[in-house]
């Protein structure tokens, strides 16, 4: 494999560069094969660096796992971010972003999966998953309790946080198929199921729809 070429580098970009090619490493490789010395031969840099920029390989991978779900929750919270919009246009699009790209690809759940094994059995990999579930459920609730509001309902905190919930395991369900048989739903874009589904939870108020989705 040939190395990228050399430029100097911050400390914080040669760092994000090391992340990304632990990435690469996991996505084509897996876990076990994403060794200190093939991600630094995809960074370009020697092995002996990357112990400067990380204690321990195991630190290595929950950096790069950090930036996997960080990642998701960030695209699709500024998906939802428009001041114009109303909540409900938020709330629409928040959802149609976990199910479009660049969230729901074929490398993305491979990063998923090759990670989420490490979940049950590494606390710093819980620890990781955990902030990240609750961080993601917040903007959730925020934009479901938006939604309530405009529609003249008492967002209570319990019901948002169930909502919440619900609709969060109807995004990772079809975020799972979409990007496993994706090509399955052509005639059933998921995006669309996921709204309908997630306003039949709402108990029937309907999300202001764009004219790409179905």
């Amino acid at each position: 494999m040939s190395r990228r070429p050399f430029h100097r580098a911050s400390e914080a970009e040669r760092r994000q560069d090391l992340i990304r090619a632990t990435l690469d490493c996991i996505s084509e490789f897996g876990l076990r094969g994403a060794t200190v010395r093939e991600i630094a031969a995809r960074a370009g840099v020697t092995p002996g660096l990357i112990r400067h920029y990380f204690s321990s390989k195991d630190q290595m991978l929950q950096d790069a796992y950090r930036e996997v779900m960080t990642g998701m929750t960030s695209t699709v919270a500024a998906a939802a971010d428009g001041d114009q919009q109303s909540p409900r246009a938020r709330l629409h699009d928040f959802i149609v972003a976990n199910l479009t790209p660049p969230v729901a690809n074929p490398r993305t759940l491979s990063l998923w999966a090759a990670f989420i094994s490490h979940v049950r059995v590494d606390p710093a990999f819980a620890e990781i998953h955990l902030e990240s579930y609750l961080a993601f459920r917040s903007v959730l609730e925020t934009l479901v309790a938006e939604v309530l509001a405009e529609s003249g309902e008492l967002p209570d905190a319990k019901r948002c946080r169930e909502l919440a919930i619900a609709i969060n395991g109807v995004i990772d369900g079809l975020w799972i198929e979409g990007t496993l048989v994706g090509h399955l739903f052509s005639e059933t874009p998921l995006p669309g199921v996921a709204i309908r589904s997630v306003e039949a939870l709402l108990g029937g108020i309907s999300l202001a729809a764009k004219p790409h989705s179905n």
